[in-house]
């Protein structure tokens, strides 16, 4: 009985989570109906008018949608490898500074602007790489003529990449450097006995140790391959750059709130989530396969 009634605490202490779960992620799913219909606000989803897969048949013909599609992957798989380089490389060149006080400070700045919002960033990098900013006068100064970066299709993917991985890779790099730590200190000794030198330690030790959690950290991100960053690129592009910077999430939005073509943004929404579930489940299951990673 005690059990029980211990039992039953823990499930009243989940039942404001699970209340709200249900109000502001489940009843409002029904919305998907509108993906389905000429929805018209004044009308309801109830009584608009049914048309089928007209959104999905326009949305597969619609040239707009086949490009940001493609912006959205290159995007968010750029930022997943990347994502998983940039911090490995990192954490392991950390992990070599014998200077712990410094060793430290520099993880502490970096670390830093993983809290800052975009908001407040895209003024920064506007700042920067604009016609008078920062990156321009190093471009004149090396003898090179002015470039409109943020409005350029040939910068501002590799721009919204690169300042991406800027502000996250200082985060990404303690989850490496915690399964450094685990390494076993013998380990390097017996290395160092038979002459081995900090390269071959590194990737003969190193890189083999936390390789579970680089291939579950991979796997993992799979399953957010279609975010691509809402915030970080509303923040950022222009119409200028709706050709290379454009992607899912932004284009729901501008369909979807500014156009107020409801169904069409819902359509392009639910297949953007329906494709993301189906990577979400993969994703789990390759992390099972290769780590012994489970959730569900």
């Amino acid at each position: 009985m005690r059990n029980k009634s211990t039992i039953l605490q823990y499930y009243l202490m989940l039942l404001p989570g699970l209340i709200m779960l249900i109000i502001f992620s489940i009843v409002p799913m029904l919305g998907i109906v509108i993906a389905f219909q000429n929805y018209q606000p004044a009308r309801g989803f109830i009584n608009s008018q049914f048309i089928g897969l007209r959104n999905f048949q326009l949305l597969l013909a619609y040239p707009d949608v086949r490009n940001i599609f493609v912006n959205t992957i290159v995007i968010s798989v750029s930022k997943m490898i990347l994502g998983i380089v940039v911090p490995v490389t990192f954490a392991v060149m950390l992990n070599e500074l014998k200077f712990m006080a410094y060793k430290r400070f520099v993880q502490t700045i970096v670390y830093i602007p993983h809290f800052l919002s975009w908001v407040i960033l895209a003024v920064m990098f506007h700042n920067i790489f604009s016609y008078t900013g920062m990156a321009n006068k190093i471009v004149e100064l090396f003898g090179g003529e002015p470039i409109l970066f943020m409005v350029s299709n040939t910068w501002f993917r590799p721009i919204i990449i690169a300042t991406d991985i800027w502000k996250s890779f200082g985060y990404g790099a303690i989850i490496y450097l915690a399964a450094i730590s685990h390494v076993d200190p013998n380990i390097y000794e017996a290395a160092a006995i038979d002459g081995a030198n900090r390269m071959r330690i590194i990737w003969h030790i190193i890189l083999p140790t936390i390789s579970t959690t680089i291939v579950l950290m991979a796997t993992l991100s799979l399953g957010s391959v279609l975010n691509a960053g809402f915030d970080q690129i509303y923040n950022m592009y222009t119409p200028l750059v709706y050709k290379t910077g454009d992607i899912i999430d932004t284009y729901v939005y501008r369909m979807g709130l500014q156009r107020l073509q409801f169904s069409f943004a819902t359509a392009v929404g639910l297949l953007k989530s329906v494709v993301s579930l189906i990577l979400v489940v993969t994703s789990y299951k390759l992390a099972d396969i290769f780590t012994g990673y489970t959730l569900f």
